[in-house]
């Protein structure tokens, strides 16, 4: 299993950050079923202020490539990703085009 800890911001305005929060209460089925068939096997989004902490556990076969050219072809997840876009802001050290950044591993307990 693979862990994979990403981060984004949302766009700082109350209003747009509980409209995020309430797509995120009924995400849409074909997205749900995306994660699945990209071999994501758990997926928790966290909310500090207007950040993002986004904790996927995956199946070692996963990669954020293939995960990203599943998404290029899939018009539900592109209609999605343009729909969230709304709410979100890149980081400020992000490349163009970027959203969520994954972030590096400092510190475990376990190692």
């Amino acid at each position: 299993m693979k862990r994979y800890c990403l981060a984004l911001d949302l766009k700082n305005d109350p209003q747009l950050i509980e409209e995020y929060r309430q797509y995120h209460q009924k995400v849409w089925p074909e997205i749900i079923k995306s994660i699945e068939e990209a071999g994501i096997q758990d997926l928790e989004i966290y909310l500090t202020g207007n950040r993002l902490f986004m904790i996927m556990e995956t199946d070692n076969e996963f990669s954020l490539a293939k995960k990203s050219q599943m998404d290029d072809k899939n018009s539900k997840v592109q209609e999605w990703e343009a729909l969230m876009w709304r709410y979100q802001q890149a980081l400020p050290l992000s490349q163009a085009n970027e959203k969520w950044r994954v972030m590096d591993l400092i510190f475990s307990l376990k190692n």
